[in-house]
């Protein structure tokens, strides 16, 4: 547990900003966060035979336990966001049965949670979902937070800014930020009517206006940005800058990298529980009023870890019905499975699992190009009958498929970047082939080695035959040798390339290494399409079977490989033994 006492004059300025009398004697908040749980909220997978996980259930144990051992009204539980993706449960909620109040508001109506920050993922999910869930959520005076999301119509946040609570004896204020960077990840179709400020150039205004209305004792800042680094070169991750910046602010909640952190300086303290029900982010405030003054303030902060095993039982009864419904629909069989899909294959080539999401795309008219990248880090999905939980396997998210235009040479350009964020140049054997560190990444929980980027920015494409030479520098690596079909591939010509709609919108940056103004990406549109989990449901419907000699058909999704392949294999080999310990 961390620990930090303020230096008395800085308690007496906090105290006067504060502009309100305190009856003298002592007072302790308690601040509980959790973020990104992605919808783990039922402790079951849904398959028999499956380990129980951590989820809302077995964070509820914990909040009872520190609301009874430090009494349910000096406790605040507050979410920052990406609660609506990720889990069969949502997606039954948000798009199957529209009709049942949906259950992500009943969870934190029973949980008690005091305010939920709006998160990238919960904007993904588009207004008719998203708007309905803040209905449903304000009923229990539990609304989405989203101060720096304004509407173009009047200039107001979408969202309320904040809310006023009482707890501890004290005026807390609650403030709220969606992360910044939803432009570059999401088209506009989803979050249209509105536009994201920047968290920073915001917060501080906020604070202050809302300290001289509503005269808080305690002002949270929740925003659902990663923690960064803290120098303000990072959109998305603004924690670490608000954390820095902002006065007069007694807990900063972060979100969004899924890295868990805590840290205590000054008048603030820092709180990422990291994501998908992993911790408890838990933090006590102190403070000492002499005279109708602060005194003195002291905060702690820790992360609680979340022990599966310990999901609350009556909670589990609560929701059985839910958990019941939500299972008989991620349990139908959709089709027969005829290969072994591993997503970590696609990190070395060729592999069944990215062979199927370019298939997906190239049979949407008029794609002529896929380009696609793996989206779960070491997903596996074995032979044999295909359940509709195995989909949010191959695909975890709602991207839809979008169909843009690019010129060949834009491709090539494309391409080159792509490899660079995934691949080093090596001269002779022994040396690293994929960029990986000796570090811990706590996104993937891998241990010993992980990559240096994001996996999922790893794109390949399909629809031509074409090399990655591991000795050659970014910039002529990627050698194109024609199109799939084997007419030749024009660098002049424009071609249809089948994409997400993140990459597209410009997530990941890699269109904007092509020189690609994804701002003006509606010029370049040419069909848009459903989720690719959509297409792939209709994909079995049709066919009934994935099958590799069909996925794999270098008629339509071509080649590709590294090259020189004995050098390449060998340290892509050595690389993998690392990652996966092999």
């Amino acid at each position: 547990m961390k620990y930090h006492l303020l230096p008395l004059a800085a308690a007496l300025l906090l105290s006067a900003a504060c502009g309100r009398t305190l009856k003298d004697g002592e007072y302790t908040l308690t601040v509980l966060s959790t973020n990104d749980v992605h919808s783990t909220w039922f402790d079951s997978t849904y398959v028999p035979g499956k380990a129980i996980r951590r989820s809302l259930f077995a964070v509820n144990t914990y909040v009872d336990s520190v609301r009874t051992a430090d009494g349910a009204g000096n406790v605040l539980l507050i979410d920052v966001g990406d609660c609506l993706q990720g889990d069969n449960a949502a997606y039954y909620y948000n798009y199957i049965d529209t009709v049942t109040p949906h259950l992500f508001p009943r969870l934190l109506n029973y949980m008690k949670y005091d305010a939920v920050v709006w998160g990238n993922h919960d904007v993904e999910t588009g207004h008719k979902v998203y708007d309905r869930v803040n209905r449903e959520l304000t009923k229990y005076g539990i609304p989405f937070l989203a101060g720096n999301a304004i509407r173009d119509d009047n200039g107001k946040p979408y969202f309320p800014a904040y809310k006023m609570v009482k707890r501890a004896g004290l005026k807390v204020a609650i403030l709220g930020y969606e992360n910044a960077n939803i432009k570059a990840w999401l088209g506009e179709e989803l979050w249209s009517g509105m536009h994201f400020d920047p968290i920073v150039s915001r917060v501080q205004q906020d604070v202050d206006a809302i300290r001289a209305k509503e005269r808080p004792d305690v002002v949270i800042v929740g925003v659902h940005s990663g923690t960064g680094e803290g120098d303000g070169s990072v959109l998305e991750s603004e924690g670490l800058d608000v954390f820095n910046l902002v006065k007069n602010v007694d807990f900063v909640l972060c979100s969004h990298d899924h890295r868990p952190y805590v840290e205590s300086r000054d008048t603030t303290a820092l709180m990422n529980s990291g994501s998908h029900c992993r911790y408890l982010a838990h933090g006590k405030l102190h403070l000492t009023v002499e005279k109708g003054k602060i005194a003195r303030k002291s905060i702690e902060t820790e992360l609680i870890p979340i022990d599966a095993q310990k999901a609350d039982p009556d909670m589990r009864a609560f929701f059985q019905k839910d958990y019941e419904a939500v299972k008989a629909f991620t349990l139908q069989e959709v089709g027969i499975l005829n290969t072994e899909l591993r997503t970590r294959d696609a990190y070395t080539g060729m592999s069944d699992y990215l062979n199927l999401i370019h298939t997906l795309g190239l049979g949407c008219p008029p794609a002529e190009i896929s380009i696609a990248a793996p989206l779960t880090y070491n997903g596996y999905v074995k032979p044999g009958p295909i359940l509709y939980n195995d989909l949010f396997t191959i695909y975890p998210f709602e991207n839809q498929l979008f169909i843009i235009r690019l010129s060949g040479e834009e491709i090539q350009r494309y391409l080159e970047a792509s490899y660079d964020h995934w691949i080093q140049t090596i001269s002779k054997p022994g040396e690293h082939v994929l960029k990986i560190a000796q570090r811990d990444d706590a996104r993937t929980q891998q241990d010993g080695w992980s990559f240096v980027g994001r996996s999922y920015n790893f794109d390949s494409a399909a629809g031509i035959c074409y090399t990655v030479d591991v000795t050659k520098p970014r910039g002529s690596r990627v050698q194109i040798e024609k199109m799939a079909d084997g007419t030749p591939f024009d660098p002049a010509r424009t071609y249809n390339v089948a994409m997400t709609s993140y990459r597209a919108s410009g997530g990941g940056g890699l269109l904007q290494e092509t020189g690609v103004d994804t701002d003006a990406i509606e010029e370049r549109i040419a069909a848009r399409y459903p989720e690719y989990r959509n297409i792939l449901y209709d994909y079995l419907m049709e066919n009934g079977s994935i099958d590799p000699e069909v996925i794999g058909n270098p008629a339509v999704i071509g080649s590709w490989k590294f090259v020189p392949e004995k050098l390449a294999q060998d340290a892509l080999k050595a690389d993998m033994a690392l990652l996966f310990k092999r």
